[in-house]
């Protein structure tokens, strides 16, 4: 099982730019996915999260401006980012909490991809 991210990239303030992230391999469900940020220096945070029913949750700081959505019969999970600041350049990290085949039911992480904000 791994997850996959992608959509990652350099971009100007105020700008945008959509995150994907794809679980493959047997899996038996997924409870959550949700992404992850690190910025430089500072400790992984959650940005957002959706649940398996459609709830969601966010970051105080990216509410009103990031959007979590999820392809349920995909396993994918994607992030759209508007209005983007330099405080939001991190790695984005996804992250499932899901049932794998064969393996434990607990959280799951991708490789992680890089987003930074720079004029």
């Amino acid at each position: 099982v791994q997850l996959v991210e992608s959509g990652g990239g350099l971009v100007q303030p105020g700008g945008s730019l959509g995150l994907s992230c794809a679980a493959s391999g047997r899996i038996f469900s997924i409870d959550a996915m949700g992404w992850y940020r690190q910025g430089p220096g500072k400790e992984r945070e959650l940005v957002a999260r959706i649940f398996s029913g459609g709830s969601t949750n966010y970051a105080d700081s990216v509410k009103g401006r990031f959007s979590i959505s999820r392809d349920n019969a995909k396993n994918t999970v994607y992030l759209q980012i508007n209005s983007l600041k330099p405080e939001d350049t991190a790695v984005y990290y996804c992250n499932a909490l899901m049932k794998p085949y064969m393996q434990p039911y607990g959280d799951y992480w991708g490789q992680g991809t890089q987003v930074t904000v720079s004029s």
